[in-house]
């Protein structure tokens, strides 16, 4: 996988900016899944990929299936807040649409891995990181290993999951996966804090702020 890169954007000035990162295994998907429908106001960013699309999935649903001009056209564009080759495929997180949810005050999470989320807060300050690690080794071994796939590929995903799970320490925060209820009510507490900071809070409630130290 190369070096993702960022293009330029900001926020808007009520949404949250969540990136997401885990290695394989570490129960990411169905935490978010978990998350987002608890949560409220919270949209999961649809990257773009030039692989094929699978039987099952859905174009904007799962990804944004687009060619490889297409996907070169961003980019020399600047239309991508980040970008990476992995393996034989790119992928992309567009930045005009979360640029555009987070100026409506929506907040939206990034799923990608430690080089996305590098990029995506030297671009994007006020990202807020977390991190899903699993309890142990083996506990991922385990979960890597019941979903049928052939030693040789559990091998790599290990060793992919130990080169990520490296960068832990350039996160803001992390929750252990080791009971799925309390690492869904930890995400969904770092949620609830950052729509409490002062900032958004004083925005959120101007006029009665005003009323309450008006002299």
């Amino acid at each position: 996988m190369s070096a993702r890169q960022a293009g330029g954007a900001s926020t808007g000035p009520h949404g949250h900016l969540f990136v997401i990162s885990a290695p394989s295994g570490a129960g990411k998907t169905s935490l978010v899944r978990a998350l987002v429908e608890r949560a409220g106001d919270l949209r999961v960013s649809v990257s773009h990929t030039t692989r094929a699309r699978r039987a099952g999935e859905e174009d904007g649903v799962a990804y944004h299936f687009i060619d490889e001009a297409r996907f070169v056209a961003m980019v020399e564009a600047g239309e991508f807040l980040e970008h990476a080759q992995v393996f034989d495929h790119r992928y992309g997180t567009a930045r005009g649409p979360v640029a555009a949810r987070l100026a409506a005050g929506e907040d939206v999470i990034l799923e990608i891995d430690w080089q996305g989320a590098r990029s995506v807060r030297a671009a994007l300050a006020d990202t807020i990181s977390i991190f899903i690690l699993p309890p142990s080794v083996e506990a991922l071994e385990q979960r890597l290993t019941g979903r049928g796939d052939k030693p040789e590929a559990v091998a790599r995903r290990m060793r992919d999951a130990v080169s990520e799970m490296s960068h832990y320490g350039e996160y803001d925060y992390l929750v252990v996966n080791d009971d799925f209820e309390r690492a869904a009510a930890d995400l969904l507490a770092i949620v609830g804090a950052a729509r409490l900071r002062r900032a958004v809070q004083a925005e959120r409630h101007a006029a009665m702020l005003a009323r309450l130290v008006a002299p």
